[in-house]
């Protein structure tokens, strides 16, 4: 690290013909005078020597001509062993360096990798494809990751059921059922998920008569360090079935599962702009009879984007043809683009044409990275994408795995909550206060929020650990997610967004989680630093998840805690009396 900051301000004091003298005269200002001509050579052997060093160690350790802040990532650039994995998640919000990074390609060879690693009582957490926003499965320990083990080992399609092995993407997955006339049930926003992830961590889509993924597992099979392959459905151990469908993977490793199905469909989507007087009166029968819905809420306007999506049957005449082309719905916010670039940065960068090739998230992107914390900046953003979708306002149809996509945006940081909103019979409208009051929030004070905050339901699971368990099969749950783009890589930036983020996140649960009985999706739960932070977290999950049931299971099954990281031990520690149990 003393190297390559020395190597910058080496980099910096040659730009100049007398930089080298000036450099000699800042290091040796605050010494005294040398006594005698031998004095003065000894001290200029010294100032020789150091730049020496200097130069030396900025021609083994260069930086990059692009490099905005050296001090900010002086380990950005530096090389990695050969034998050390660099593993991140998605945004780059979370990153470890771990030499154990296992990818085994048969049960057998995870059976026994982890029967080792409990023996040696070694770290071997399970990583799919990385992409939870908290680094949830990330463990500088160890990780074992299923990538290998991506197969399609059984279609019934009468049934309508497929068996997989976990680390099976769900794009690939998807594609190997089209040939059966089959699809899943319902998706997340993205299809890069591998199977064991998405549903260990509660993943869930929209649509209230639909639930949350892990409720569409009807059987799996789970490696445990101590106890093994065991087998698991609602018919053999239902108890522990129900446990370890959203088991984090702290109670094994996810290898097959056995998923049902539905006949592969079409869907209409119907996007349209609203507002929130015209969504309360109309929510309730919305909810009712759309089979998805969800609702793109823009801060610091009266602007709800309404996406609804229903089979070709439900809709009478839709028109596909829009009143605006897609340059003509964009044309307004590459002007804003080019507009703010004379503002801040050059009129000649304003003159790319590359901007006229990229897409609404792509432009909102570069938009942001220009003054991504100025409250006033963001509205301007923000009221342009709500005229972006006033101008897409339209019908399109495709295949259900196509229409359910959506494009999220670039890097972000993500808080996303979920809570009951009553039954598919009786909503009550509290989704819709949560809004409100969040809106409001926002506004009071003055926090530089973008769009979207997106909001979608889900019908209840009957898996304990899911944010969405009920035992009453009519509730239906809200899922409002928060967001701040990470539009730079600029190292110093991404900081003063992040800490703006959880000063967001944090006023959002001071204010409205407990009013709600709101839970973060565990793939966006961040754990707190403070103590005293953690321990009140600690307390409110165990008032909403069966924690000490979670944690008993884990000690038979994983009593070495092999499967474990710190993210998973400070959200559920274990006691040294459960341990001994």
């Amino acid at each position: 690290m003393r190297r390559l900051l020395l190597a910058g301000l080496l980099r910096r004091a040659s730009s100049s013909p007398s930089s080298h003298l000036h450099l000699v005269r800042a290091l040796s200002a605050s010494s005294p005078l040398p006594a005698s001509d031998a004095d003065l050579r000894k001290y200029a052997g010294y100032a020789l020597l150091l730049l020496g060093c200097g130069a030396a160690t900025y021609y083994s350790f260069p930086l990059p001509p692009d490099a905005l802040h050296k001090k900010a990532v002086p380990f950005k650039y530096a090389p990695l062993p050969d034998d050390l994995h660099a593993v991140s998640n998605w945004s780059a919000t979370h990153e470890v360096h771990t030499r154990v990074l296992l990818q085994p390609d048969s049960l057998p060879a995870l059976h026994h990798a982890l029967a080792t690693a409990h023996t040696e009582r070694r770290k071997l957490r399970p990583l799919g494809s990385g992409l939870s926003p908290n680094g949830l499965a990330l463990s500088r320990a160890g990780m074992v990751n299923l990538a290998l083990m991506d197969k399609v080992l059984d279609v019934d399609a009468k049934k309508k059921t497929v068996t997989v092995q976990a680390g099976i993407r769900v794009a690939e997955l998807v594609d190997a059922l089209r040939e059966h006339g089959l699809t899943l049930q319902n998706f997340a926003s993205i299809r890069e998920q591998q199977v064991g992830g998405i549903i260990q961590v509660g993943a869930h889509g929209t649509g209230a008569r639909l639930p949350p993924i892990d409720e569409q597992v009807i059987s799996m099979k789970l490696v445990t360090p101590a106890k093994g392959i065991i087998e698991l459905s609602k018919e053999k151990d239902p108890d522990l079935f129900y446990l370890a469908r959203c088991g984090l993977g702290g109670l094994g490793v996810v290898a097959e599962v056995t998923l049902q199905c539905v006949e592969r469909h079409q869907l209409i989507e119907h996007t349209f702009v609203s507002n929130a007087d015209e969504v309360k009166k109309n929510h309730k029968k919305w909810l009712s009879e759309n089979k998805h819905i969800k609702y793109l809420w823009i801060p610091y306007t009266d602007t709800v984007i309404v996406v609804q999506c229903n089979p070709p049957s439900r809709w009478r005449n839709p028109k596909f043809t829009s009143k605006y082309g897609k340059d003509e719905a964009i044309q307004h916010v590459r002007d804003l683009y080019r507009e703010s670039l004379k503002k801040y940065r050059t009129k000649a960068e304003s003159n790319d044409p590359e901007v006229d090739q990229l897409s609404f998230t792509e432009l909102r992107d570069r938009l942001l990275a220009l003054d991504p914390l100025d409250k006033d900046h963001v509205i301007r953003i923000n009221k342009a994408e709500a005229e972006y979708w006033k101008k897409s306002e339209g019908y399109r149809m495709g295949w259900s795995d196509e229409i359910l996509g959506f494009d999220c945006g670039g890097q972000q940081w993500v808080s996303e909550t979920c809570f009951p909103a009553g039954t598919l019979a009786k909503p009550n409208m509290k989704d819709l206060d949560y809004i409100e009051e969040l809106l409001q929030l926002i506004e009071k004070e003055d926090i530089p929020a973008p769009a979207p905050i997106e909001q979608r339901w889900t019908a209840c699971s009957r898996s304990p650990m899911s944010p969405a368990s009920s035992s009453q099969e009519d509730d239906i749950f809200s899922w409002v997610g928060i967001i701040m783009y990470l539009p730079t890589s600029d190292a110093r930036q991404r900081k003063e967004i992040t800490k703006e983020f959880f000063n967001y996140r944090s006023k959002t649960q001071t204010n409205l989680w407990d009013g709600y009985s709101a839970y973060e999706h565990w793939a966006k739960i961040e754990v707190p630093k403070d103590k005293d932070e953690l321990a009140e977290l600690q307390a409110r999950l165990r008032k909403r998840f069966p924690v000490d049931a979670y944690n008993k299971a884990r000690m038979e099954l994983d009593p070495n805690k092999v499967l474990s990281n710190a993210k998973l031990e400070k959200l559920f520690p274990v006691t040294e009396v459960q341990h001994a149990k």
